[in-house]
Parts: structure tokens; sequence; C-alpha cells
């Protein structure tokens, strides 16, 4: 059959059918989505893997009533390369044609300083820090904006330099081009909103998401400690059907953006905020789950956990952490081929992962027996990975269940 072979689903359960064929090894992940007028979206599938697609599998996975089925895309799906290197190719046209009008010269030079990679927020473009840094862009003033906006197809330009030491993370961020900075993102049918000078939005969190997404809370009380601008809270309202979240934020702005964000998603009466330290945060023997979405580490707040924790009955407590693996002994492997050195490699991080759990799950038993005077059984659910930061630093999610014994 002529064409690309895709997975056509409903755009509000997308980023979920994308995880599970990436976990099946189905998707294919040099070519781009593809949106279409009607709604659905074009999911590349690796031709290879077509025989083995199993349709009610996903259904079952995702959302038995949503659209899924294979179509063949006769539209062209760019890799993901091409759709870059079309985009720094128009800029960079825009940008010489500016310098020409200008009486400059083109160089080099500057073709190195314009930006690779950005972040983008609807029709607002968000530039690193790396770029533009020739003295002979300022004298373009905001002519420059003007055309980097038109060549990334933007509306409104903003510039972050770094990351502030404020307590809060906030972004170090300039407007350039647009009167306001508030920005939407949907993910798996979540409509997020916040404003890029003063928060960030973390899009590498989007596996955790939905795995929170997918859980069934229904009846139960989630304590959210570190809920920013709602990228758990909300998944455990609106997809988990938790009866009521406890969201814990120190940092205003991101409540301001909590705020406007429960009340577009329609679950603001289910949700009850806490602002300030989640340290001295009152409540005790409230909840089912704790969510502690912090890294490198939330330790300081396994003891309020486990005082959240209802006394008779226990729950789960979801604790993110930064793992490090160490350095492999390389004088002592022999020589190997590159792929049996990654195999043996995760083999490796796995095991770091479980001897941090282990280590956690003796803590949090010896922290719940100090803090209700009883002891407790602690069982290690899971084990997920978000995401990795270097080679050897991985974001990890442990779900350990904590019951009184």
């Amino acid at each position: 059959m002529d064409g690309v072979p895709c997975l056509r689903v409903s755009q509000c359960h997308a980023q979920q059918f994308r995880k599970c064929l990436q976990s099946q090894g189905a998707l294919d992940q040099s070519s781009c989505l593809l949106k279409e007028s009607d709604g659905t979206v074009l999911l590349p599938i690796l031709q290879s893997y077509l025989s083995q697609l199993d349709l009610q599998f996903f259904r079952e996975m995702v959302a038995s009533e949503s659209t899924c089925e294979i179509v063949w895309s006769q539209a062209s799906l760019q890799s993901k390369k091409e759709r870059g290197r079309t985009s720094g190719n128009k800029l960079e046209k825009i940008l010489q044609q500016l310098l020409e009008s200008n009486g400059e010269r083109w160089t080099e030079e500057l073709r190195g300083d314009i930006p690779r990679n950005f972040q983008r927020h609807g029709d607002l473009v968000l530039l690193g820090d790396n770029c533009f840094s020739l003295p002979l862009w300022k004298k373009m003033n905001q002519q420059l904006w003007s055309a980097v906006a038109r060549g990334l197809g933007a509306k409104r330009l903003a510039r972050m330099s770094r990351i502030s030491r404020d307590g809060f993370r906030s972004p170090v961020v300039t407007m350039l081009l647009g009167e306001h900075s508030w920005v939407k993102h949907v993910d798996n049918g979540i409509s997020y909103e916040f404003d890029v000078t003063k928060c960030m939005f973390s899009a590498g969190n989007i596996t955790e998401k939905l795995r929170v997404a997918g859980f069934d809370c229904r009846g139960e009380t989630v304590v959210d400690l570190f809920a920013g601008i709602g990228y758990f809270t909300l998944p455990y309202l609106v997809h988990a059907g938790a009866k009521h979240v406890h969201a814990c934020e120190w940092n205003p702005d991101a409540v301001e953006a909590l705020q406007k964000n429960l009340v577009a998603n329609g679950v603001f009466d289910r949700c009850t905020i806490h602002q300030g330290d989640n340290r001295q945060l009152q409540l005790c023997d409230v909840a089912d789950q704790v969510n502690l979405g912090l890294i490198p580490s939330s330790e300081d707040s396994w003891p309020v956990a486990c005082r959240l924790l209802k006394k008779t009955t226990g729950g789960i407590l979801h604790i993110h952490q930064n793992v490090t693996s160490p350095l492999p002994n390389t004088a002592a492997i022999p020589a190997i081929n590159d792929a049996t050195q990654r195999v043996s490699g995760k083999k490796a991080d796995r095991e770091v992962w479980h001897a941090w759990a282990d280590d956690t799950a003796n803590r949090i038993t010896s922290l719940l027996k100090d803090i209700t005077g009883k002891s407790w059984i602690t069982n290690i659910r899971h084990i997920e990975h978000v995401k990795s930061y270097a080679p050897r630093i991985h974001h990890v999610v442990l779900d350990l269940e904590c019951r009184p014994s």
C-alpha cells in the first residue's frame, strides 16, 4: 500500500496512545505526528511492526471509546530533522534579508549565532541565551525580534537566561515581543496555563502525568506535596477521579496559575490549595495517596508524607528521586560490542534503582513507626523511570505501599 502507516487516534488521547506505541517499540520516532482537521492525530508506525499491531490491546490500555484505526497517510510526514531544517532555513533567509536591507553582510559567524533549539508555547517561542549574542544584532533593535517571530511562525518571543536561586526555581525570562506572557499547554485533554516569566513547564514529565492519569483514585483523598501549576494535581482530579486533592505549593506565582487551571478544567471544587512550606502543613491522617514530585529529592518532606497517610488503612507514597548510577569499572570488563554494553548498562541502572528503593522503603518503615508508635509494612509496588538527565542520572518514581501491621 502507498503512503505512511499511521495509527489515527483522538487528539485528547494522542499522548497516551503515543506512549503505548513507544513502549511496544511500534512508534516511528524519526517522523513527526500529524494533526488532522477533524480533531484526530496520525501517529507514524514502523512498517515492520504492522503485522503485530493489536488495536484491541491499545483501546483497552487507553480508552475503549476512542478513535483507534490504522490508516495509510498520503501526506508527507516530515522527519524531525527535516522539520527543524525547514524552520531553520526559513529563519535564516528572513534574517539575511533583514541584514541586507540594513546594509550589513551575512556571515558564517552570524549563521552560528541563530537559534537551533527553542521551546514553543502556543504562539510564543522561548529562546535560550545561546543565540543572538553578537553585537551586530543589537543594531537591528525591534526589527530583529519581528523578523525572528516571522521566521519561527510565532506572534510572541521571549528569552530565558537562567534559573533563579530564589528557592522557587523561577525562570529568568525577558519578553522580547508581545504584550503578555501567559501561555497555554494542553496535555492529555488537560489545560495548563502559566506565565513563562514566572513559572516553568516540565514537558519531560509527560509519561509520569499519563501514568497518574491511568490510576483509579475514585473515592480517595490525595495529597500533592509539590503541586506547582498542577502537573500531577490535575491528572489526579481530571482522569484518575480522585474524590479530593490537597495541593501544597509555596511559590505564589505557581499558586496563581494552579487556581486558574483548576477553574479552567472544572475541578476547583474538589481541590484545596495549601500555600506555603509543606513541612509546616497541619493536615494528618487524611491521605490514601501522597505524591512527592520533587527532584533531585523530596526527602525533607518524607516525615510529613508519613503523617498524612491514614493511620488505620495506610496508603501509597509516590516518591520522586534523581538516582545516580556509579561509573562502571571498565578495567574489569572484557571488550564487548556496543549493543551488549548498552544492555548491561541498563541492567546496572535498574539494580541501582532497586537498591535505592529498598533503602527508601526501610527508612519510611522506620519513620512511620517513630511517628505513629506502631509497626508498619511497606511494599515496593513499582519503580517508574521518567527520564534521564545524563547517562548516569535518572529521574525515577517509587510507588511504595504502606500499611499498618
